[in-house]
């Protein structure tokens, strides 16, 4: 569970918790101004518009908590679904570590670092 001024919140359907949110600041003291935050979601439920809403929601929580901006640290380049999300949402891919994530598949891919400025 996230602490303040942190949130986590949870997508339901039925009795099954098919997604989640986590977000807040993305470094304590002079980083505070910029938020950060981390999904999973169910991959039966990828196609039913979880992470999208679950994505709006954070950017809402954090354009009303004040925040400059939204920074997601470490999106893996070879998740087109994840990448092209976000992308529909406004973030852009400010840099990428290479082979910073060991893929059990493509072997060393790079991470992502993607930004929305909320300003």
């Amino acid at each position: 569970m996230e602490t303040a001024p942190g949130r986590t919140v949870v997508a339901e359907s039925g009795d099954r918790v098919i997604g989640s949110a986590k977000m807040g600041p993305n470094r304590p003291g002079r980083g505070s101004h910029i938020a950060t935050a981390s999904f999973m979601v169910d991959p039966d439920a990828g196609v039913r518009g979880v992470g999208r809403a679950l994505g709006e929601h954070v950017i809402g929580w954090a354009r009303e908590q004040g925040y400059a901006g939204i920074q997601f640290n470490a999106v893996v380049e070879t998740n087109e679904r994840a990448v092209g999300l976000w992308q529909s949402l406004g973030f852009e891919v400010i840099g990428t570590v290479p082979g910073a994530f060991d893929h059990p598949e493509h072997g060393p891919v790079g991470l992502h670092v993607m930004f929305l400025d909320l300003g």
